[in-house]
């Protein structure tokens, strides 16, 4: 198949890195000063999409766009969404708030930059370019105006700190490869070497190591902004009062599921993820990707 339309990679890149205890988004991971972001980039030009779209705060527009815009330059159109705790409607402002309103207010604020198939990615995490290569393929093979969505998995051992708790989408998925369920686990960790999760009541309790699991590494069509809308607004009017309420993608993407309009096929790779949720994982990633560079991988300059 001829590709004729590139896909467009949106990167969520307005956390607050509370729990890392600072901007890790913008924090080099190699010698060369290479952020986490920087691989992604690179392995998903190499796959073919064509624009990159960063939902990030104006407290760091700036110091970001000199970090990325510039390496991109004649590479991909470029394109900035800002993410703020006002971005909703003013009865919802909570001055108590600290953070953004979460990935799932990130996606519905994309959508007037986004008008092809899309992947959307977490700033944090890298994917490996395998993964690229698999989600470019599926979406330029993908009509634009489909409902077929698919996001790219992973086995949840694979992807817990040591350091302490991380949050991840646990899948149900079908006899198929389709998606049936996402439910969104903000506490897991490993106690005495096993996984542990909290449920409803903050009781910890066994989670499988081979679970399916969601690293907000999603492909859609620009399908999905009808959905979610209306979800969001409920649930600010049921949060507005809690500074801490996150609106999840994993909330959008369960919307289109009982639509019974779209489907979300599950993805897999082969492809090493690793990422940074806490300051003391950052020694074990620049080790990675430091090895991945002596294998040649990647060159020792990536730009």
């Amino acid at each position: 198949m001829v590709v004729t339309n590139k896909p467009t990679l949106v990167i969520l890149a307005a956390g607050m890195g509370s729990r890392y205890g600072g901007l890790k988004q913008m924090d080099p991971f190699t010698p060369e000063g290479d952020t986490i972001i920087d691989f992604s980039l690179y392995d998903a030009l190499q796959a073919g999409f064509g624009k990159f779209v960063f939902i990030i705060r104006k407290s760091f527009e700036a110091e970001f766009k000199e970090i990325f815009s510039k390496k991109l330059q004649g590479k991909a159109e470029v394109d900035y969404v800002f993410q703020e705790f006002d971005s909703v409607p003013k009865k919802y402002r909570d001055p108590k708030r600290t953070k953004p309103w979460g990935t799932g207010h990130a996606l519905l604020m994309a959508k007037d930059a986004v008008q092809e198939n899309f992947a959307i990615i977490n700033a944090d995490d890298f994917y490996g370019r395998e993964a690229f290569m698999t989600m470019a393929k599926t979406l330029s093979e993908t009509d634009k105006d489909s409902y077929e969505f698919n996001m790219m998995a992973y086995l949840l051992k694979n992807t817990v700190s040591d350091h302490g708790y991380v949050a991840r989408g646990e899948c149900e998925v079908d006899e198929h490869g389709y998606l049936k369920d996402v439910t969104e686990r903000t506490h897991i960790e490993k106690t005495d070497g096993q996984l542990m999760r909290k449920d409803a009541n903050g009781k910890f309790i066994p989670i499988d190591g081979d679970t399916i699991v969601s690293m907000n590494f999603w492909g859609f069509t620009p399908r999905c902004f009808e959905f979610g809308g209306e979800l969001f607004d409920a649930f600010l009017e049921v949060n507005k009062n809690n500074p801490k309420a996150e609106f999840f993608i994993p909330y959008v993407v369960n919307e289109i599921l009982r639509s019974k309009k779209a489907s979300v096929k599950v993805l897999k790779s082969d492809a090493q993820w690793f990422g940074v949720t806490y300051l003391e994982d950052k020694e074990r990633v620049e080790a990675a990707i430091a090895k991945l560079k002596e294998q040649g991988v990647y060159p020792t300059n990536l730009w």
